[in-house]
């Protein structure tokens, strides 16, 4: 399966509550923290949500 990377480029200052929460269960909690995911439906869909809080990349 493929592996995403997920780095995290902006703060969660005025952010939605939930999506506070998906960052966290992502892993994020710092602009700049980095997590390595395999790409799953599920990351995915976490990752539609909060895209414009974070950067994707291939791992």
């Amino acid at each position: 399966m493929e592996e995403i990377k997920v780095t995290q480029i902006k703060s969660t200052i005025g952010v939605i509550p939930k999506h506070r929460s998906t960052l966290v269960a992502l892993g994020l909690r710092k602009i700049g923290n980095s997590r390595v995911h395999k790409s799953t439906p599920e990351i995915k869909g976490m990752l539609r949500a909060i895209g414009y809080l974070v950067k994707v990349e291939k791992a």
